[in-house]
């Protein structure tokens, strides 16, 4: 049995300002080159770690365009739903959305927590669990989405998440999971999306915990310039062998994405970090820090504003704090 898996494909019809060339025409090369990819490489089954869409309101004619495409994917597809894909971070708005709308002509299948599926091929039985985003998910009851268990008659087990689960500390006040702190799990493959920039396939013992970043580039982050979008391929049978193939139609950072933009970007990133570090120096960091989240969730309160306001202003913040310690944040 053969295996697609990719992420955060963040479908939309117009441009990121950080990129120059025409996104929409750009991204329906990827989904065809996919279809090449799933014909050449023989793939059974198409798995997708969440945020297909950019919003979950997105046109009915970018959808139609897409789904066309998707569906000559030829295959079952099996997929979670992001943060980007549901309204107020809530997988049970999931009916109202795009992607709800994929799932109910039949194109994709959500899975649903707690209900496992079973895929076959021959003999061979494939245990699926997904975990889609929401608040929980890399707070106190991690756990519950990250660790599963795996049924006797099956002969692996994989869980798809969407969430923030890292190979090393990131930095604070953003939630994440350690894959070290999810070592209990029976899954044998553990999928992830949500966090672009990847970690592509990591093994301790013998479990697997994969992620390829996102499959486009959207943000003015750095680590993209370099970066090549990705999928994985996994292949099941009496082992696990997966590998990376990178998209011959991602074109290098420099050809896509805006400098200019990027150099704001910086220069705004500059000026906060001028605060943290003299808040840090003065040794009241963490103090001020809770404090920066109090005032934000006063405001957002008197002002009537959304969920989604709040989070973008902390991401925000968080994204200034991160040069800090020298990683990249997009999600």
């Amino acid at each position: 049995m053969r295996l697609l898996f990719f992420t955060d494909s963040h479908i939309r019809g117009t441009n990121p300002r950080s990129r120059t060339d025409d996104f929409y025409s750009t991204l329906k090369n990827k989904f065809n080159e996919l279809i090449e990819i799933i014909r050449q490489n023989e793939i059974d089954y198409v798995l997708h770690g969440g945020d297909w869409f950019d919003r979950p309101d997105i046109s009915p004619s970018i959808v139609r365009e897409f789904a066309m495409i998707i569906k000559r994917f030829n295959r079952p597809i099996y997929t979670i739903s992001g943060n980007h894909d549901i309204y107020g971070h809530n997988p049970d708005t999931l009916s109202r959305t795009m992607l709800g709308l994929l799932e109910g002509t039949g194109i994709i299948n959500v899975l649903k927590y707690g209900q496992p599926v079973i895929l076959e091929k021959d003999e061979l039985k494939v245990q699926i669990y997904g975990n889609s985003y929401n608040y929980e998910i890399d707070g106190d009851k991690s756990q519950d989405y990250y660790i599963v268990k795996k049924d006797t008659e099956v002969e692996y087990c994989i869980n798809m998440v969407h969430g923030m689960l890292l190979p090393r500390p990131f930095i604070e006040g953003i939630k994440y999971t350690l894959i070290d702190e999810i070592l209990a799990t029976d899954a044998d493959i553990t999928l992830v999306g949500h966090y672009h920039s990847g970690f592509g396939i990591k093994k301790l013992g013998d479990k697997y915990f994969v992620n390829p970043g996102s499959l486009t580039r959207i943000s003015s982050l750095k680590s993209e310039f370099t970066r090549k979008p990705e999928v994985v391929i996994i292949d099941l049978s009496d082992k696990i062998d997966m590998w990376t193939v990178k998209l011959k139609s991602a074109l290098p950072g420099e050809d896509v994405l805006n400098r200019e933009h990027i150099e704001m970007a910086r220069n705004r990133t500059y000026k906060l970090n001028q605060f943290f570090q003299s808040a840090e120096a003065s040794g009241e960091f963490k103090h001020i820090r809770i404090d920066i989240n109090k005032i934000i969730d006063e405001i957002a309160s008197a002002q009537g504003l959304k969920d989604e306001v709040k989070l973008e202003t902390i991401k925000r913040i968080d994204r200034a704090r991160q040069s800090l310690s020298g990683d990249e944040v997009d999600y």
